[in-house]
C-alpha cells in the first residue's frame, strides 16, 4: 500500500523513495565486512633462501647497462662497448682466457640501472643463454637493517 498524505481535500501518494532500509543494510553489510576483514589471511610466497657461495668467481665478466640502455663488456680493468645482437659473441670470446685462469665457464654478471626495462636486462640474459653462457647472475644493491 503505497504512502498517501492527507492534507487538504485530496489523498496524494508520496512519490519520494524512503532510504531508511537501504542505509540499515549498507550498515549490517559494512559491519560484516569489518568484522571479516581481519580474518582473511593474505597469502604468503615462500621464498627460498640462499646462502653464500661457496667461492666466489674469479674476476667476472660484468655486462653494464647504462640508463639509455646501451651495453658495455667490463673484463678485468678493461671496457668495451656493445650492442646487444654482440654482447654474447664478446663475452664467449674471452672464455679461454677464463680456463686459463680455473675457472670452468665464464661467470658473467649483469649490472643495470634499475630504471632499466626488464625487457632489455632479460634480452640480455637471453643472448647469453643462446650463446651457451650458463653462469650468469644479476648484481644487486643489499638494503642494510635500519
Amino acid at each position: 500500500m503505497p504512502a498517501v498524505s492527507s492534507r487538504g481535500r485530496g489523498r496524494r501518494t508520496i512519490s519520494e523513495i524512503n532510504m531508511v532500509p537501504f542505509i540499515d543494510v549498507m550498515l549490517v553489510l559494512l559491519i560484516i565486512f569489518m568484522v571479516t576483514a581481519p580474518l582473511i589471511t593474505p597469502s604468503m610466497i615462500a621464498v627460498p633462501k640462499v646462502g653464500k657461495a661457496s667461492k666466489q668467481p674469479l674476476n667476472p665478466v660484468q655486462v653494464l647497462i647504462n640508463k639509455d640502455e646501451s651495453i658495455q663488456i667490463k673484463i678485468k680493468a678493461d671496457t668495451l662497448s656493445s650492442t646487444l645482437s654482440h654482447v654474447a659473441a664478446d663475452i664467449v670470446k674471452q672464455e679461454p682466457a677464463v680456463q686459463a685462469a680455473g675457472e670452468q665457464a665464464v661467470p658473467v654478471v649483469i649490472s643495470a640501472d634499475k630504471s632499466i626495462k626488464y625487457e632489455t636486462v632479460v634480452q640480455v640474459m637471453s643472448a647469453l643463454q643462446k650463446a651457451n653462457v650458463s653462469r650468469v647472475g644479476l648484481s644487486v644493491q643489499t638494503s642494510g637493517s635500519k
